[in-house]
């Protein structure tokens, strides 16, 4: 078994999980994923989402506004996600951001939501979780924008010259089960070139699942498989990656010691 890993993507809370999701951790625990970021999608999930992250230390919750469910979200949520972070106990703002794939999706709200959760970020001094999906260049104007943030471009999709300016600003790339696919060679050449300690890993489990996981409901014990196939893209050791991006995601999220 690899050293620490750390799932810094995870929705746990989702309706997929509900038949078994104690045995998941269990399992992600026995593959060595020591913790688990837990992303919010909307202000209705909170509080479920809240629940399962309070009997495990081992699970960490995130309050955000997810863009692909823009038409779920009120303005009076930003305002109930600050009275949210008041209470404590969030290890980030997130899931947010901006989705430039889905037509429907009002490019205008996006950023309002978006940029007011970032000052809520930058208010809390909390790191963000920002999904950019074909929007990497967006989200960096809005970092610029919003100033003095950290965090981490979920299951980065963009170029190595993009990843470098968010390096400069701060913010750590995810890496996912896209990473595992052969044929992904663009996503293969930012792994590589990318600096060490931008780099985290995740599963964004129940989706995104990786090459030999293909058509099944992913889960945080895959994180060892991710693992093992960014050490080999790298061409370095397993333990050394792993150890390198716990740190990462230590260094970010500000993460409590370990649970067995």
């Amino acid at each position: 078994m690899l050293p620490e890993l750390i799932d810094t993507h995870c929705h746990l809370d989702v309706a997929a999980f509900d038949p078994d999701r104690h045995d998941v951790v269990v399992r992600a625990r026995e593959a060595g994923v020591r913790h688990i970021i837990v992303p919010a999608i909307a202000r209705s999930g909170w509080e479920k989402l809240e629940g399962i992250c309070r009997v495990d230390g081992g699970l960490h919750a995130a309050y955000g506004l997810h863009p692909v469910f823009l038409h779920d979200h009120l303005d009076s949520d930003i305002d109930a996600l600050e009275q949210r972070l008041a209470l404590g106990g969030a290890i980030a703002v997130g899931e947010c951001g901006l989705d430039h794939v889905i037509p429907t999706l009002d490019r205008g709200h996006q950023q309002r939501l978006f940029e007011a959760q970032l000052a809520l970020a930058r208010q809390f001094d909390l790191p963000v979780i920002v999904h950019a999906r074909r929007a990497v260049d967006a989200v960096i104007a809005c970092i610029r924008r919003v100033g003095r943030l950290r965090g981490v471009i979920h299951s980065y999709g963009g170029s190595v010259e993009q990843a470098c300016e968010l390096h400069r600003h701060d913010f750590m790339i995810g890496i996912g089960g896209p990473y595992t696919w052969p044929r992904s060679r663009r996503l293969h050449r930012v792994l590589r070139e990318a600096p060490l300690d931008q780099l985290l890993l995740e599963t964004d489990a129940p989706d995104q699942s990786d090459e030999g996981w293909r058509g099944k409901r992913n889960e945080p014990s895959r994180t060892s498989v991710i693992a093992r196939s960014v050490a080999r893209i790298r061409n370095m050791d397993e333990g050394e990656l792993a150890v390198m991006t716990a740190n990462n995601a230590r260094r970010l999220f500000v993460l409590p010691a370990s649970t067995a």
